[in-house]
């Protein structure tokens, strides 16, 4: 079970922590100070349920289908690999400076409805959760539940980290190259669950 938890953990944070439209919005949104609790609450709140659907959903369809799990774990491989890739180039074309905009403190309600755009409208949250995350869980049963659990005190923790933390990140994250590092950082963690993933079946 515990080896199930700490697996949870360790891939959704590995996974949300790669670089998108939703972590730059919760970024900028704690480099601003504006809202961060709300938005902080929505990010891991959708993640906790699309995991549970991946994880409670994936399950029985495996059930009922046994080449289903086999299919979606190597369309999980394919997309770990392709995204790790997708984050080398990133790198290599020199990273972006984030930086928070000027200006007077948006509205609550304008503030979380782009927030749960940029969760609900993102095809690659229901890929990371639903997909991926549900795959993964069912090399760790009968402890489905613990590994979903804990995946979802890992998003939870990360967004606290990134939201709440932002006013210390601000120096770094101005300058393009600690996103390269980063970036560097997520694509190598891709591959190694992309070929974890694969040698697992």
């Amino acid at each position: 079970m515990w080896e199930a938890a700490g697996a949870g953990y360790l891939v959704a944070i590995s996974l949300i922590a790669a670089i998108g439209a939703q972590n730059a919005f919760v970024l900028r949104q704690g480099l601003r100070r504006e809202h961060v609790a709300a938005v902080v609450a929505v990010c891991a709140g959708s993640d906790a349920i699309l995991i549970a659907a991946g994880v409670a959903g994936f399950g029985s369809i495996a059930a009922a289908a046994p080449w289903f799990g086999d299919a979606m774990r190597w369309l999980g491989v394919a997309f770990l690999a392709v995204y790790g890739a997708l984050r080398f180039r990133a790198a290599l074309k020199g990273g972006e400076a984030l930086m928070p905009a000027p200006g007077a403190p948006a509205p609550l309600g304008r503030v979380l409805a782009m927030c749960l755009m940029f969760t609900w409208a993102n095809p690659h949250v229901y890929l990371d959760t639903v997909v991926l995350l549900g795959s993964i869980s069912a090399q760790y049963a009968p402890h489905g539940l613990a590994f979903g659990v804990a995946a979802a005190l890992g998003s939870f923790s990360f967004f606290s980290a990134l939201g709440f933390g932002a006013r210390l990140l601000a120096p770094v994250f101005a300058r393009p190259q600690a996103w390269v590092v980063l970036e560097i950082g997520v694509g190598c963690v891709m591959w190694a669950l992309a070929l974890a993933l694969a040698l697992g079946g």
